[in-house]
């Protein structure tokens, strides 16, 4: 028996793109002093941990006409060694020269005849630095299925290495493609829906979709009403280019706690007032008209704990790194953990830093269901849930949105607030890489990690030339908030 792509795996599958590709990525930095760490030892480790994750020694085979979705197999040919790869900056090995390199790596598709993930050690950051940066297609991180990202596997809370596991991983021998087919053929006989579904998926609205998830015609009609942006925002627009450029920024999760304690709201509002008070400094730099009413709609895919929903009425719960529920939920659930997706209109044409933060929190906290809060300690609950399996749960949900909706895709998962390791070398800064939506130019990604928020800004090398100038721009944000208090 083989195991099939669910729908959306396999439209995630056939809409890869090259000038999109639809994988999502993670960049975590090391403090490598006191940790014996060479190449050898992380082929070790990731070997030993890819038995948690059996999806990633399987690739996509597909079923000869198409009668039925692709199959997962396991590759026969696996080579650690393709998927593990070293690399190294010049000296000095700064930041300028690791976002060049993540750039370069963020833009170059997955190989669609292997398994769909790669790994880079990179070596050489100053400071006795190094960085492991993963890559996963959005197809193969599927926790419903057991399939986490790699990125969440590869950490452990203590500074010692997890025990050696014994078990060897063994190839199962790969079906025959007549078997393919006959068994495609039953399945069409048997449940004649499923071979259309994956079409339906792929190219169905926004509403289609919704209504799969057996949410409420009301639920639906709240979502299509919102579902037409308030006019294209020009330097948000990409182009159909694959070449990325990117660059991260970090800020003291204490500041964020003081704004959300004296102003109210959550710590995801806060954040997403400090991305409008990027945007509007960014924009306003490179002469876009800015008026009073002029906003940016961001798609903000969130997490939820439905065991910790709150009561109607009830104020959102305090946590580090806390989200408040979404109001639109079309995503799936797994386990207990619901994806949710949150249209909003962040007011970039408002020049008040507080006024701003108060139309967020407003506006997060006015639409269906607002009552409903969870703190990132629940999320924490899960079995090993963190950031890189949030980030790919929300991404897999956001690839479902009409790209006509909204200007960009703003995602924070909240993380552990004690110290990583990998290998016995401590994590010192984790930075998401949200995949672009195909037409537009910007996203971010943002982690809460060990008393920090690290924001990375992956970018469409043409249109936004001028990403350096990001990491200045949320140090402003943020002191612009802090000056109210």
């Amino acid at each position: 028996m083989v195991t099939r792509l669910s729908s959306k795996d396999a439209a995630f599958f056939y809409m890869e793109e090259a000038a999109s590709p639809s994988h999502l990525c993670t960049m975590a930095v090391f403090d490598r002093a006191g940790a014996r760490l060479g190449y050898e030892q992380v082929l070790e480790q990731v070997e030993q941990q890819l038995q948690l994750i059996p999806r990633y020694h399987q690739r996509v085979r597909e079923v000869a006409g198409g009668l039925m979705r692709p199959v997962w197999v396991d590759d026969a040919d696996f080579d650690i060694t393709y998927h593990v790869r070293r690399s190294a900056l010049p000296r000095p090995g700064s930041r300028d020269q690791l976002n060049d390199l993540l750039a370069r790596l963020v833009s170059r598709p997955l190989d669609l005849g292997r398994p769909l993930w790669e790994l880079y050690v990179i070596e050489g950051i100053e400071g006795d630095r190094f960085a492991v940066f993963t890559k996963s297609h959005r197809a193969l991180v599927d926790p419903r299925g057991g399939a986490l990202d790699i990125g969440q596997v590869m950490l452990d809370g203590s500074p010692e290495p997890p025990e050696r596991r014994e078990d060897l991983w063994m190839p199962r021998p790969e079906p025959g493609r007549l078997g393919l087919m006959f068994e495609g053929l039953a399945g069409v006989v048997s449940r004649p829906a499923s071979g259309v579904d994956m079409v339906r998926y792929a190219f169905g609205d926004v509403a289609d979709f919704a209504g799969k998830t057996g949410r409420t015609i009301a639920d639906v009609a709240s979502i299509v009403r919102g579902a037409t942006t308030n006019g294209a925002v020009d330097p948000l627009s990409g182009g159909r280019s694959a070449i990325r450029r990117f660059c991260v920024a970090e800020a003291e999760l204490a500041h964020f706690k003081k704004v959300r304690s004296r102003f109210g709201g959550t710590i995801n509002d806060v954040a997403l007032a400090v991305v409008a008070g990027v945007l509007r400094s960014w924009l306003v730099s490179r002469g876009h008209p800015v008026t009073a009413s002029t906003s940016v709609r961001a798609l903000v895919p969130l997490s939820v704990y439905p065991g910790d929903r709150a009561a109607p009425g009830t104020p959102p719960a305090v946590g580090d790194g806390e989200q408040s529920s979404d109001r639109y939920p079309v995503g799936p659930t797994y386990g207990e953990t619901t994806v949710e997706l949150a249209l909003v209109d962040l007011p970039v044409g408002e020049p008040n830093a507080i006024v701003r933060l108060s139309q967020i929190s407003h506006a997060m906290t006015s639409r269906p269901g607002a009552s409903r809060a969870v703190a990132a300690r629940n999320l924490m609950r899960l079995s090993g849930l963190t950031p890189p399996t949030l980030h790919a749960m929300g991404s897999r949900v956001t690839g479902s949105m009409s790209r006509r909706a909204f200007h960009l895709v703003v995602a924070n998962a909240p993380g552990p607030q004690t110290p990583m390791y990998f290998a016995g070398a401590r994590m010192l800064e984790m930075y998401p890489v949200l995949p672009l939506v195909p037409g537009q130019a910007l996203s971010i990604g943002i982690t809460s990690y060990d008393g920090k928020l690290f924001f990375g800004f992956d970018v469409e090398r043409d249109a936004v030339p001028d990403v350096d100038v990001f990491p200045a721009l949320v140090r402003e944000a943020v002191d612009e908030l802090l000056e109210s208090l």
